[in-house]
């Protein structure tokens, strides 16, 4: 059946289908197949193998297989044969329609296996596999959407858009080498190149492979090294214009990424358009019933510790006396006065209470994909135990989410900009629109919406921070309040990470310096330990809600951090 399929595909009565473990390749008359599982007979493997045919038949037809051969292997002729492998795919599906389901299914099976694989792969092994999902337009999934790769891919993006355009074998081979010299100018320095880390610690997970002639693995090494070169040096670099290098010092040697420093101060993550953004406001309108079981859950968790926090606010609670009153309770020591002063008219006093729970609390999540599963679910589990407690001790309170994520429209303004020559090199998010959420909003006694958190995609921690802390300084308050909740470091999909970094840094010192309280809890991750100045990270997720609740308890009990 495959051997009359493949003879009908090519218009060429000799060729014959084998199977083979060196499989799959096109000989000249003969396509070679993988070995067939035993076994494996179901539905799904037939058209996956299907697929399989289709792709070695449009290389048959429509390539020049001995140029991509010509070609070392490694890097080049793995990427020369992605971008040949698509440009000839649309040709056969031009000719034959119903070949584009069992190359789809070929694909699907292919990335389930290289899902399956990715924690052992190499960093240019998963370089090139970022590179065909682009080229195919696939979405990577949440595994696969390393800072790093993604970086790496928007450095390259222009090359992208160009190959995608080859018409012949030679176009493809040609596209293939130049992606391969920009990935190896990132290392060099020549581009400004978005695969570095603020940390040394959080360098790219390149892997050193034998015997690799294209160097992309030991170019990932050079920018990895270059990236906590440039980290420490900005780290060690002094702000003030005084501690500069005097001009008979050698010069430094330039910076592979500037940051673009104003005053002194980094660069911040910039939207191309906050046109797109999109807010909504959840409050009151989750299910009723799942908040019940969700209230349940959360007092179950934090009874005993919003008792005692009720008790020592209690205690906390200071009493003054304002004197020299025309109304009021006698003030006895003032009794004097009217002996001696016939028109004194004010001995009278009223008591003022000091109130220990003057605070607007706001508590931020992080609504990333890397929070699937069961981090989602305690997050949602604290947000509700932190809302109800501080909803029943008086206290003014909202919980926020945020995400970001991939924008048609945005994509499209992007485009047009583009179009327009307009320079886009100081803008950070240029096709993902912010996702906020308010799932209880101040002044609202309605948390129901806290049942409706879930996740998103990305996480531009500074905007969202700074949305956060702007909604909370409205707030008439004597102390305001914000607890962040995250896993891990800011990241979008075509954000450049050393900027992320330095945005969220900025904007937490901004912050801080309105007089707002910040606190950073992390998920199984301390990245928090790096931007908030008071933090805690939770290595067991059960213990979320508790100590979540302790450490917010201290802050509200601490006066010596009144602004």
């Amino acid at each position: 059946m495959l051997g009359k399929m493949a003879r009908v595909l090519t218009g060429r009565y000799g060729v014959t289908v084998s199977f083979d473990a060196s499989g799959p390749r096109v000989d000249r008359d003969r396509i070679v197949l993988p070995e067939f599982p035993p076994g494996a007979a179901g539905a799904a493997d037939l058209d996956a193998l299907t697929g399989q045919l289709d792709l070695l038949v449009a290389r048959s037809k429509y390539s020049t297989i001995s140029e991509i051969r010509a070609l070392n292997p490694g890097a080049t002729q793995q990427i020369a044969q992605a971008i040949e492998d698509r440009r000839v795919c649309e040709r056969l599906f031009n000719d034959y329609p119903g070949a584009r389901k069992f190359v789809g299914k070929l694909r699907e099976q292919t990335a389930q296996t290289t899902h399956a694989r990715w924690p052992t792969l190499a960093w240019r092994d998963k370089l090139i596999w970022f590179i065909d999902r682009a080229l195919w337009d696939e979405a990577p999934d949440v595994t696969e959407r390393t800072p790093a790769l993604i970086a790496t891919l928007g450095a390259v993006s222009e090359l992208l858009q160009t190959v995608r355009a080859s018409r012949s074998t030679l176009e493809s081979v040609a596209g293939a080498r130049a992606l391969v010299a920009r990935i190896r100018s990132l290392a060099a320095g020549d581009v400004n190149t978005m695969m570095f880390s603020a940390d040394a610690d959080e360098a790219l997970d390149a892997e050193q492979v034998s015997g690799d002639p294209d160097g992309l693995d030991a170019a990932s090494q050079e920018i990895s090294d270059a990236a906590s070169s440039d980290a420490a040096s900005m780290a060690q670099a002094p702000s003030d214009a005084s501690a500069e290098a005097s001009e008979g010092d050698a010069p430094a040697p330039p910076m592979t990424f500037d940051i673009d420093m104003i005053d002194g101060r980094p660069r911040l993550s910039i939207p191309l358009t906050t046109e797109f953004d999109l807010i909504t406001d959840l409050t009151g309108l989750g299910d009723a019933a799942a908040w019940r079981n969700l209230r349940a859950l959360a007092r179950a968790e934090t009874a005993p510790l919003t008792a005692r926090l009720e008790r020592a606010l209690k205690a906390d609670e200071q009493t003054h006396w304002k004197r020299d009153q025309e109304r009021g309770e006698i003030d006895r020591p003032a009794l004097a006065k009217l002996v001696v002063s016939p028109g004194y008219r004010t001995p009278f006093r009223v008591k003022r209470t000091t109130e220990g729970r003057d605070a607007a609390v706001t508590l931020l999540i992080d609504r990333s994909g890397s929070m699937v599963g069961r981090k989602i679910t305690l997050a949602r589990l604290c947000a509700a135990a932190l809302c109800d407690a501080l909803m029943q001790l008086s206290f003014k309170c909202e919980v926020l989410g945020y995400s970001s994520v991939e924008s048609p429209e945005m994509r499209a303004f992007y485009e047009q900009k583009l179009a327009e020559g307009v320079d886009l090199n100081r803008f950070n998010r240029r096709v993902e629109r912010l996702d906020l959420q308010i799932y209880k909003r101040f002044g609202s006694n309605n948390p129901m919406g806290l049942s409706a958190i879930d996740c998103g995609h990305e996480n531009p921690d500074g905007e969202a921070l700074a949305w956060a802390a702007e909604r909370l300084a409205a707030q008439r308050a004597g102390r305001r309040i914000l607890m962040v909740l995250s896993d891990g470091y800011p990241a979008t999909g075509d954000g450049h990470p050393v900027i992320l970094r330095t945005d969220l840094r900025a904007r937490i010192d901004q912050i801080t310096r309105s007089g707002i309280e910040l606190i950073g809890v992390g998920l199984l991750d301390d990245a928090v330990e790096k931007f908030y100045a008071h933090n805690i990270v939770v290595r067991k997720l059960d213990e979320l809600p508790t100590m979540a609740f302790t450490v917010l308890s201290q802050l509200l009990l601490k006066r010596g951090t009144r602004r």
